[in-house]
């Protein structure tokens, strides 16, 4: 196998006992695939907010500094409790990538020159080794970009609908929803017959939902945000909500709402319990830190919880997961296409600058990291 490189440059991020966050570049050795295995050259990794969650951790990123290639930045103490499990471990970064197979083991000779993406993390790299069955090979008119992005915001997306049908609701709402993720779910619901309540927070991010066929779009920022939002719920009869804000109020505000819409459906008579329909919001996101607020004026049947793909995935089985992966390569340029703000090297993830543009998670705005670029 001449020619497999001997080593290559990897993203690492580490949060030290003295509360301090290190991001460098390192270089970590790559040795030849065997077996099943398959070395991929990484051409392109989207910034997710699940990953800036490992990269950044809790710094305060008003410290950040960069000297000689190492860029730092100190972790507030009342943070470093929490970040116990990580401390002093350099860790790798970058769930998800798409790059061409270089080199395989004698049991996966047929995926090398092709393009494939792949999940399982250690992506901000300029090499990555896999099985070949965990590589998803892509079409061939398919570029690193359109692949890069394939499996966490798509599976992500289509998970949200499936846990909709599972659960037995039958219609749901976002919030963020005018994200790359947002208008994918949106797009997957035209598609499949679903109604979907999209929140966002301004006129312009409303402008993109509707612009792409969304039906029910609120603002929550706007005076009549809890009057628009029963609105949408009574006629869509939603009562399972994703929300990607996490903090606030917004949660209990659409509980609150479903409540409200579900006995004006019912014209049931009066229960101190509140309504018999139950009513769930998932949290799956952080976008705001701060605590979740509940006003609890939404009876006694619902539910609050977290969300995470991974434990989906893991509930859905093999078989589920291998056909929702089967449906973002059919529809990668369509349902599930993604867009991008900028393509950064690993270099520049580094930078003080880039780092401040791409952890301000502005809707629409989305990084690639391309480990090849200016190397």
């Amino acid at each position: 196998m001449a020619g497999i490189p001997t080593s290559g440059l990897q993203l690492r991020s580490i949060i030290k006992s003295s509360g301090e966050l290190e991001l460098s570049l390192e270089t970590v050795p790559v040795a030849a695939p065997t077996g099943d295995e398959v070395l991929v050259q990484v051409e392109a990794s989207p910034l997710n907010p699940s990953d800036l969650g490992l990269l950044l951790g809790p710094a305060d990123l008003s410290t950040v500094k960069s000297a000689g290639g190492v860029t730092t930045a100190r972790v507030p103490p009342q943070f470093m409790r929490a970040m116990a499990a990580r401390v002093d471990q350099s860790m790798p970064v970058g769930n998800e990538g798409a790059g061409v197979v270089i080199a395989a083991g004698p049991d996966a000779q047929g995926l090398v020159g092709r393009r494939v993406a792949l999940l399982g993390g250690a992506m901000y790299a300029q090499y990555r080794t896999a099985r070949a069955g965990e590589v998803l090979p892509l079409p061939a008119d398919a570029s690193a970009a359109d692949g890069a992005s394939c499996f966490v915001n798509p599976l992500t997306a289509l998970g949200m609908v499936e846990t909709m049908k599972a659960e037995g609701h039958t219609a749901l709402v976002h919030t963020a929803a005018a994200s790359n993720l947002g208008q994918m779910l949106q797009k997957i619901c035209l598609k499949d017959g679903v109604a979907l309540v999209n929140v966002v927070r301004s006129a312009a991010q409303a402008k993109i939902l509707k612009d792409i066929g969304a039906k029910y779009v609120v603002d929550s920022t706007a005076p009549t945000f809890m009057d628009d939002l029963v609105a949408a719920l009574t006629e869509t009869g939603a009562t399972i909500a994703f929300d990607a804000i996490g903090g606030g109020k917004l949660a209990g505000q659409l509980l609150t709402a479903m409540e409200i819409a579900a006995n004006a459906r019912s014209g049931g008579a009066y229960s101190r319990y509140g309504s018999t329909t139950y009513k769930q919001v998932y949290i799956y996101g952080g976008l705001d830190t701060g605590p979740t607020e509940l006003n609890r004026a939404f009876g006694m049947s619902w539910g609050l919880g977290g969300w995470l793909l991974t434990y989906f995935l893991m509930k859905a089985g093999p078989e589920k997961g291998a056909a929702l992966r089967q449906r973002v390569v059919d529809e990668l340029k369509t349902t599930f296409a993604s867009s991008y703000t900028a393509e950064i090297s690993l270099a520049e993830a580094l930078r003080p600058d880039v780092i401040a543009a791409y952890n301000r998670k502005t809707t629409g705005e989305k990084y690639l990291i391309n480990p090849s670029k200016g190397l």
